[in-house]
C-alpha cells in the first residue's frame, strides 16, 4: 500500500462556477490525485470590510492592490456548493475535505461529514480554531508556512491537549508562487523527526519539479503504512 496522499486543491479555481468546480474534480482524479480539498470561508468569517491600509495586499503577491475583503469575496467557495461538491468527489472515487476559517465553518463540515481537517499557514497560530477542529477527533493536517518553531510546537501540543494525535505537517513557503529555490524540500523529513509526526508538502512554486521530488524526500512519515501528504496550492 502506498505511503503517499496526494491532494489536489481547489482554492478559487473554480473562478466563481459551480460547473468549473465540479469539472476540477473530475480532472483531478483522472490526473491521479487521491483527495480534494476545499475551502470553507465567507469574506465576513475571514476578514473586515475595511479599506484603510492595513486591510489592503502589498507583499508582492498576485493580488497586490486588492482589499482583502474584496477578493474573499471574489475567491470563497460558495456554502451551499459544499455538500454537491462533496458528493461528486465521493463519486469520483476521491476524498473531500477543506480548510475551515472559523468555528462556524467547523460545524458546518461536521454537518457534511468531513473526514480531515487542515489548517492554512495563516491559521496556525488560530489556537483556538485549532484545538476545536481537532477536537472532533479527524485527522489534522497543518501547514507551516508563516510558522516558527515554537508556533509548531503549540499547535501540535493543542491537537495532542484534545486527544487528537493524527497529525501531519506541511512545510509550505507563504509566497504566490513561491521561488523553487525556497523550497526548502529537507524540512519535510526534519519535521517528521523533530515533532514525531507525519509530514508532507504544501507546494507554492510554479510546475511539477517541488512537489515530486518532494515524494523522494526521506522520512516523510515516522510511522511505517502512515500516509504523508503532498498537497498541491493553496492560495491562503
Amino acid at each position: 500500500m502506498s505511503n503517499m496522499m496526494i491532494i489536489a486543491e481547489m482554492s478559487a479555481n473554480h473562478a466563481g462556477s459551480l460547473h468549473t468546480a465540479i469539472e476540477t474534480i473530475k480532472a483531478a482524479k483522472r490526473a491521479g490525485a487521491d483527495a480534494i480539498k476545499f475551502q470553507t470561508y465567507t469574506a465576513d468569517t475571514i476578514t473586515l470590510n475595511c479599506r484603510n491600509d492595513d486591510f489592503k495586499i502589498s507583499q508582492g503577491t498576485l493580488w497586490d492592490g486588492k482589499y482583502l475583503h474584496d477578493l474573499y469575496q471574489e475567491a470563497y467557495t460558495p456554502w451551499e456548493w459544499h455538500e454537491e461538491l462533496f458528493r461528486v468527489a465521493r463519486e469520483e472515487g476521491l476524498i473531500a475535505f477543506s480548510t475551515p476559517f472559523d468555528r462556524s465553518a467547523v460545524d458546518f463540515l461536521e454537518s457534511l461529514g468531513n473526514p480531515i481537517y487542515k489548517i492554512a499557514s495563516f491559521e496556525i497560530t488560530d489556537i483556538p480554531l485549532i484545538e476545536y477542529a481537532a477536537s472532533k477527533g479527524k485527522p489534522m493536517v497543518i501547514s507551516t508556512g508563516i510558522a516558527s518553531l515554537e508556533d509548531i510546537e503549540l499547535a501540535v501540543d493543542t491537537c495532542k491537549s484534545v486527544g487528537n494525535q493524527d497529525i501531519t505537517l506541511l512545510k509550505c513557503t507563504s509566497s504566490y508562487p513561491a521561488p523553487l529555490s525556497q523550497a526548502n524540500l529537507v524540512m519535510i523529513s526534519d519535521l517528521a523527526r523533530r515533532f514525531g509526526v507525519k509530514a508532507g508538502l504544501s507546494d507554492h512554486t510554479m510546475g511539477s519539479l517541488s512537489a515530486i521530488l518532494a515524494v523522494f524526500s526521506k522520512g516523510s512519515s515516522p510511522n511505517p503504512g502512515k500516509a504523508s501528504r503532498i498537497s498541491s496550492s493553496d492560495f491562503i
